[in-house]
């Protein structure tokens, strides 16, 4: 798409901060008012639309997408995306463990078990792990304090949450990107120590090596989006 704007600005309504192009307001791909909830966010959002070259990439402009999903997705079909990530702790990656190698599995230990101990203490989510092929069962009360906590987001947050933890697989990861524990790149790290490992022993191909960047780039802009809702303008 080639770019039909000269000026990008914000400015500041009823609802919120709505980013405007030439003056007029953008709207989401669902044709709904690309409305902000607060100012660093709509400036974050205005900048990725000022920086767009002759021709526009929409992929690249990652926190406008996640604005546009809050909105249209997650706005509308609020309880099935906080099922989507809830769901996740059913077979979350950190609880899932390798026997051997002996490595891999100190690596292991060492990068997830700290966040699951930190979802018990944090949140009452108490996930059990295990090291065997089978799925492990998670109790009801774990899985209640998965729902609770992800319900407290509002949309804005909730669309950042999901993306984190749809991409690595963890909803334990994704509540610690979401909570600051942790940062984009580091959750994305852990999300690939498995795979890693096995790079580190056999070598690494082109296509896996762009689906990773491309992976790093997805987590840690979410992470900074994360950041930006919770920031006060």
């Amino acid at each position: 798409m080639k770019r039909f704007y000269k000026s990008v600005g914000i400015a500041e309504e009823e609802s919120g901060f709505s980013v405007r192009l030439d003056n007029r307001p953008v709207k989401t791909p669902a044709k709904k008012p690309l409305m902000l909830p607060n100012r660093p966010l709509a400036e974050a959002v205005a900048d990725e639309w000022d920086e767009q070259p002759e021709n526009i990439d929409t992929y690249k402009m990652r926190l406008t997408r996640l604005a546009n999903s809050a909105i249209d997705r997650v706005t509308e079909h609020r309880q099935a995306v906080i099922g989507e990530v809830a769901g996740f702790a059913d077979t979350d990656l950190v609880c899932y463990r390798a026997a051997e190698p002996v490595p891999l599995a100190e690596r292991q230990e060492a990068g997830w078990g700290p966040l699951v101990s930190w979802a018990a203490d944090r949140y009452g989510i108490a996930l059990s792990t295990t090291t065997g092929l089978l799925p492990v069962a998670q109790s009801v009360d774990s899985m209640r304090a998965v729902v609770t906590v992800v319900r407290s987001f509002d949309a804005f947050s909730l669309a950042g949450l999901h993306l984190v933890t749809s991409a690595c697989g963890s909803v334990v990861l994704g509540l610690a990107v979401a909570d600051g524990r942790i940062d984009g790149a580091s959750a994305c790290e852990l999300s690939l120590l498995d795979e890693t490992y096995q790079i580190e022993n056999w070598g690494e191909d082109p296509e896996t090596t762009k689906r990773r960047d491309g992976l790093l780039d997805d987590i840690t802009a979410a992470d900074r989006y994360l950041r930006l809702c919770k920031a006060v303008h």
